[in-house]
């Protein structure tokens, strides 16, 4: 892959790089993101994060909220597919945002990035709710991605808290096993809160994401919904979108 941008900043070495025309984002070597404008989906984690709002009642979401934008791609992919009324971003890392924005396209009328740590931003975040609440903070430790924050009773709170009536929560876990230890499964008083979970998986990775859905979605209606876009149909031999899903 050829080096196509580099920052070294506070001991940390960013690096963006191509592979024809796809860009990676890549911290102290550790791989962040992923986006290729001519081909939205490839199989990675980011689509995992993208695929429960074709799952939400209207099927697609009006305001969402995506806490650690990394290199923006699961914003790109919304704006793709789905072309939400407000996408807000909650970022700490500024070279992050400012990959986001000047390398991998962020920049949208209907995109607000915000620079804060996402623990202080939700505490006091007291607007509208979202349909879409996606949870992708992850650093890196050792060389390895890592999430940031534990998924304990009173971050997966505040998390619900901000949810629509008829949203969803989407969570990115290092594995299965560290999903079923967060409080969305295990505290009884958060599962209440919440009609459905499912877990997304792909080959190509060893993340699990967590799917919680206030209202049980209709799974037939979200099959018939990927379908409407080539990129997202399974039936066509050209799909690179590779998923499992199960029930929690």
């Amino acid at each position: 892959m050829a080096l196509r941008w580099l920052r070294q900043e506070e001991g940390v070495r960013y690096e963006i790089r191509s592979a024809g025309s796809a860009l990676r984002l890549y911290s102290n070597g550790v791989f962040h993101s992923q986006y290729n404008p001519a081909q939205p989906v490839t199989g990675g984690v980011w689509d995992l994060l993208l695929l429960p709002a074709f799952a939400l009642p209207a099927g697609r979401p009006a305001r969402v909220l995506v806490l650690g934008v990394g290199g923006g791609a699961v914003i790109r992919q919304l704006n793709r597919f789905l072309s939400p009324d407000l996408v807000v971003g909650v970022e700490l890392n500024p070279v992050h945002l400012e990959v986001a924005q000047s390398h991998f396209g962020t920049a949208a009328s209907n995109v607000c990035l915000l620079e804060a740590d996402a623990r202080e931003w939700l505490a006091a975040y007291r607007g509208p709710a979202f349909d879409l609440v996606i949870d992708d903070l992850f650093g890196h430790v050792e060389g390895e991605a890592a999430r940031a924050i534990a998924a304990d009773s009173a971050w997966c709170g505040q998390l619900m808290r901000v949810l629509s009536p008829g949203g969803a929560l989407v969570m990115n876990f290092e594995s299965e096993k560290q999903l079923r230890r967060a409080a969305t499964w295990r505290d009884p008083l958060l599962r209440r809160r919440w009609a459905e979970g499912q877990v997304l998986t792909t080959p190509h990775y060893e993340n699990a994401i967590g799917a919680f859905f206030r209202q049980a979605p209709d799974w037939s209606r979200f099959e018939q919904r990927l379908k409407t876009h080539p990129e997202l149909d399974a039936s066509r031999s050209h799909c690179r979108l590779r998923y499992r899903r199960k029930p929690l």
